[in-house]
């Protein structure tokens, strides 16, 4: 089984081939698992769970999760930014509000893929973006604020 942050790459390709051509999100993931797999190999690539319930989870949320980076992407229509930095943000929307991932962790992860996928400019602004979605989504009881979160960490390990 990949690492997550592999996974969240995985799942980032997954989006990206979703977004530049639509397609059912079942035969994107097997599309994605095909270009994985060499002719030369004896055996296909293995799942990636992770990955797969990412992707499958950004699809059933997307009108929500766009709604948010709308709202908080100021001057920027979704359709005018980069394909790359909506799926990261998207991502990492959805790792915070549909698995409970500690906002750090998710905004950071988002970060990593900006730099290794996109510019040094995205890197800001999806910091930018993520960091207002994720004191939106606190505010609203959305998500556990980040205090919670390393206070329950403490708690575990005293």
């Amino acid at each position: 089984m990949p690492s997550r942050r592999k996974s969240r790459r995985h799942a980032l390709q997954i989006l990206f081939q979703l977004d530049m051509t639509p397609q059912p999100v079942e035969q994107a993931i097997h599309a994605f698992y095909d270009s994985l797999y060499s002719e030369l190999e004896e055996t296909a690539p293995d799942a990636d769970p992770f990955a797969e319930k990412l992707v499958r989870g950004v699809h059933e949320r997307r009108p929500q999760i766009d709604e948010l980076i709308e709202r908080h992407a100021h001057n920027w229509r979704l359709e005018r930014m980069p394909a790359v930095d909506r799926n990261i943000m998207r991502l990492a929307i959805f790792e915070m509000m549909g698995l409970r991932t500690a906002p750090a962790v998710a905004i950071n992860e988002a970060l990593e893929l900006a730099r290794r996928f996109s510019g040094e400019e995205s890197v800001a602004f999806i910091n930018g973006v993520l960091d207002a979605v994720r004191c939106d989504l606190e505010q609203s009881g959305a998500l556990v604020p980040a205090k919670a979160h390393s206070a329950g960490r403490s708690r575990k390990t005293a």
